[in-house]
């Protein structure tokens, strides 16, 4: 039984993690599960915070690494903000700054 309720933010949010590489997706699937049982905040090496509420999961596979924003709303909802394959080091400014965006557009929407 879930205790946690995942949301994404858009279909087309949804639609994005759906197409990835099928290793890639298997993590995020696995982490997903985790934060359905045990709540958002799963820690290092899975997850980390990003400051302000939003939250970052990392998801591996063969082909690469995933990342995946998320925020926590009230009655224990989980949000899926945006993601992304990473082809470098560093998080892009472009993706935390849309994150960001998503994450206060659905703070203030409620």
């Amino acid at each position: 039984m879930s205790i946690w309720t995942i949301l994404y933010f858009n279909e087309r949010t949804k639609a994005e993690i759906l197409s990835w590489p099928v290793g890639i997706l298997a993590d995020y699937r696995r982490l997903l599960g985790l934060m359905e049982q045990h709540g958002a905040d799963l820690r290092l090496p899975h997850s980390r915070a990003m400051g302000d509420g939003l939250f970052e999961i990392h998801c591996k596979g063969s082909e690469g690494i995933g990342r995946v924003f998320y925020g926590m709303m009230i009655d224990k909802h989980i949000i899926i903000l945006h993601s992304f394959i990473k082809k470098t080091q560093q998080t892009p400014d472009k993706e935390m700054r849309k994150a960001r965006k998503r994450l206060k557009e659905v703070k203030e929407n409620g």
